[in-house]
């Protein structure tokens, strides 16, 4: 080996070794379906930048596999809730979402959620079970030497493992019902005068009567969430840690929080130095599509093609939507590529084509895309902002119909109703996305500002966690307001003292006048008697 050769090699392996002991440490909390996909591309790269990943995975999952090949570490745990309950308890959720809100009346659909909610928590706490009440995990965690928690909070626990392991705790979210875990626990400001409550189907300008909505919004999702979630996860905390717990406050001694969206999907809202938001996490250039999928996409000339799907979560709808969106399609001038599992609509015309996979991100970003047919699910439409695409939407539950509040408020979607749309409906809907220039202007405005900021959203997330393990913690972002309570911290007790000065002056004001007034006549009525 020549010397420059040696030298090399020497070089790459002191800074081998130095990546490796500068590496982090990491243990990944539990999640699911799209929040897994979203924290994929965290992971990686981590890895990539020398830290190990170590990832908490039960027993029943129904998206996380510890048999497919992976560069972290997976920690299986047991838990006592069967995949049969799992995909029951998913299934009856879809179909209450999908095909019955639309049919009942909000106290009827407020009632059914806190039902869902509350077997949901149950199932939480039971997978929850599984990692505190094992020794064999708890002593596996504490032998472990980490240096901080990631974790998505939709399920809870992260902060109480967090807090036992005497750990840095950084969470990755898209948000809560109502911005509750933000608001209440984050202390994230969010005035309900111009902030809409996540879910509330609202945007940032709103008239009188959406104020109220807005107003009313925030206080019925909080006490859905004390009814529901904190009064049975404070409970739970209370008897592992032996003294009376507040779980929202153990969510708000997180020391970072990544919030997977952007200015170019919120609408502008005040946020706090731990607050960072993050969104598009994923989003990548387009790759090659497979040869078959390309010829097909070619063979679609100067129409262009039209990418449909609605998530992997969803892998059937009746026939007779099937049919109806089919027959929609088939009066399209474009090629459409459509992610659908189910049986062959009869009404499915030569232009469209069926896939149970579709590359989704490498179609948006193909140069002959036109229009995305999504639910709306936030993935999905990150990466139609990023490449540019304008949308129709479908939704369908959770965080969709919000989402594609959004989109349709910056110009950029069209938005359609699952269970009233005709076929009618849905083509003129796909035709003005791409007829009418504005929908893929407004689409190319939002790819600007997404990729216009100072480092790519995977970098900024990756440097927020790197930070909060090099200065163990990031506390010093953290408002005072935690340690206030809610009185102090709308300054009613300030308001308060002030009213009881503004009273005692305008009590000593009438006591003063009213001396003033009976020794001035007073004393002429006495005088005037007596002369008399």
């Amino acid at each position: 080996m020549k010397l420059g050769q040696r030298l090399s090699f020497c070089v790459l392996l002191v800074l081998f070794v130095t990546r490796c002991t500068n590496g982090g440490n990491i243990l990944v909390w539990y999640t699911e379906g799209s929040h897994w996909i979203n924290m994929k591309p965290v992971l990686e790269t981590l890895i990539d930048r020398g830290h190990q990943v170590t990832v908490l995975v039960p027993s029943t999952s129904i998206y996380m596999n510890t048999s497919e090949p992976s560069r972290f570490r997976y920690e299986p745990f047991n838990v006592s809730v069967s995949m049969e309950a799992m995909e029951e308890f998913l299934k009856e959720y879809l179909n209450f979402s999908m095909y019955e809100m639309d049919y009942m009346s909000y106290l009827q659909i407020y009632l059914r959620f806190m039902e869902l909610m509350k077997v949901d928590v149950q199932y939480s706490l039971q997978y929850l079970d599984g990692v505190l009440k094992s020794d064999v995990i708890m002593k596996k965690l504490k032998e472990g030497n980490y240096d901080l928690l990631l974790a998505d909070p939709i399920y809870q626990g992260s902060d109480l493992v967090a807090e036992i392991l005497g750990i840095p705790l950084v969470f990755s979210l898209r948000f809560s019902l109502a911005n509750n875990w933000e608001r209440q626990c984050g202390q994230l400001p969010a005035p309900p005068s111009f902030v809409p409550g996540a879910m509330s189907k609202l945007t940032d300008k709103m008239d009188f009567a959406e104020r109220v909505w807005n107003f009313l919004f925030y206080a019925l999702q909080d006490i859905l969430m004390t009814k529901v979630i904190w009064q049975e996860v404070d409970k739970y905390y209370t008897e592992v840690k032996g003294t009376p717990t507040n779980a929202c406050e153990m969510m708000g001694r997180a020391d970072i929080w990544l919030i997977r969206t952007y200015w170019d999907f919120e609408f502008p809202r005040p946020f706090l130095p731990n607050f960072k938001f993050v969104g598009g996490i994923h989003c990548r250039p387009a790759k090659p599509l497979p040869e078959d999928m390309e010829e097909f996409v070619q063979s679609s000339g100067d129409d262009g093609i039209v990418v449909f799907t609605l998530g992997s979560m969803i892998k059937n709808i009746t026939s007779e939507k099937g049919n109806m969106i089919a027959s929609a399609l088939a009066q399209l001038p474009q090629k459409v590529l459509w992610r659908y599992g189910g049986e062959k609509p009869e009404t499915l015309g030569a232009n469209t084509r069926l896939y149970d996979w579709i590359p989704q991100n490498d179609l948006l970003g193909h140069p002959k895309t036109r229009a995305f047919i999504t639910h709306g699910g936030t993935n999905g439409i990150y990466e139609a902002i990023y490449h540019g695409v304008p949308m129709v939407g479908i939704p369908l539950f959770a965080d969709q119909p919000d989402n594609l509040v959004h989109m349709t408020a910056k110009g950029a979607a069209i938005t359609v109703d699952l269970n009233f749309m005709k076929s009618e409906d849905l083509r003129d809907a796909i035709n003005t996305v791409i007829n009418d220039k504005s929908y893929r202007e407004n689409a190319m405005r939002l790819s600007r500002i997404h990729r216009d900021r100072p480092m790519s959203p995977l970098d900024e997330a990756v440097f927020w966690i790197e930070f909060t393990m090099r200065n163990k913690g990031a506390k010093h972002l953290r408002v005072q307001a935690h340690e206030l309570t809610w009185y102090q911290y709308h300054s009613l007790d300030v308001l308060a003292f002030l009213l009881a000065i503004v009273l005692l002056l305008i009590f000593l004001f009438i006591k003063t006048c009213k001396f003033c007034f009976w020794r001035c006549c007073g004393r002429k009525g006495k005088t005037k008697r007596k002369a008399e």
